[in-house]
């Protein structure tokens, strides 16, 4: 049986995340820069000709409905295919956490699945059924570190300077939607521009959520303050609630508390699947 094994679906973190304002369908306007990270998610892919889809958990349990399901359906109804797919997740990525797992385990999905069903769709076509399923999935399909703009569909691919990250995920997770519709938001930041961020890219601007957050979830605060005081000035990525920092050279991080998820993450120059997509959209369906 056609299968594809040990598939890789990167994290990613916002370097910043500046809001500048909502439209009136309530979806707000941001920037931030994202970069992936080799903290990553393990996908395995067996062909079912039948066109069932099936799937199965080797690590955290995730939800019977997740992102990785809806992106193999939305492929098929896409495309018509009469195949189908067994799929088995490793899930190491936190959830809730900011760093885009389950966008980026429905990127990897539909990449994959691509590939293993022959529909040879370009970049653009998937990127159009990733949209429908969540604004960060068009940036893991695109494969590079990128500037993002809009409602996080307007992306320009990034060169970042090669970097080791500290990244601590509390216990406690943060829901999107419930930033999002805090009062308290502050969503009038001024527009940036990628030459005033290329020269500071590791400490340039803020994270507008993180004081909603940090008000939602005190661990936000208290994983900010471990790593001040390990010398790492830390900050939110996404909506929370994992932080992180940049590593300096020979530096290591002490025990964390009970209960905290924390890695030493390099980054990446590109996604690891980049270039299983063509780019070229005269080719597919």
């Amino acid at each position: 049986m056609k299968s594809l094994h040990d598939v890789p679906a990167p994290a990613k973190l916002n370097l910043f995340l500046h809001v500048l304002g909502r439209r009136a369908d309530g979806m707000h306007l941001i920037q931030s820069a994202f970069a992936l990270i080799d903290w990553c998610d393990t996908l395995h892919f067996e062909l079912r000709p039948s066109g069932g889809l099936t799937r199965e958990d080797l690590g955290a349990e995730l939800p019977a409905e997740d992102l990785v399901l809806a992106a193999a359906r939305a492929l098929q109804a896409a495309s018509g295919t009469n195949c189908g797919a067994h799929i088995a997740i490793d899930k190491r990525i936190p959830t809730q956490a900011g760093m885009g797992g389950g966008s980026s385990d429905a990127a990897t999905c539909l990449l994959a699945l691509n590939r293993l069903w022959n529909l040879n769709y370009p970049l653009a076509r998937l990127a159009q059924i990733g949209l429908t399923l969540g604004a960060d999935v068009p940036f893991f399909l695109g494969g590079r570190n990128a500037w993002v703009e809009g409602i996080g569909e307007r992306i320009t691919p990034l060169e970042l300077p090669s970097a080791r990250f500290a990244v601590v995920k509390p216990p406690h997770g943060l829901e999107t939607a419930r930033i999002f519709q805090d009062p308290q938001l502050e969503r009038s930041s001024a527009p940036a521009i990628i030459s005033g961020f290329a020269a500071s890219a590791y400490t340039f601007g803020v994270n507008d959520l993180q004081p909603v957050a940090q008000r939602l979830c005190p661990e936000v605060t208290q994983a900010i303050e471990w790593l001040g005081l390990q010398g790492v000035a830390g900050r939110m990525t996404g909506s929370g609630s994992a932080v992180f920092g940049l590593m300096k050279q020979g530096k290591a991080l002490q025990a964390a508390p009970a209960g905290w998820q924390v890695r030493t993450c390099g980054s990446l120059e590109a996604h690891p699947l980049f270039g299983w997509a063509s780019s070229d959209d005269s080719v597919g369906g």
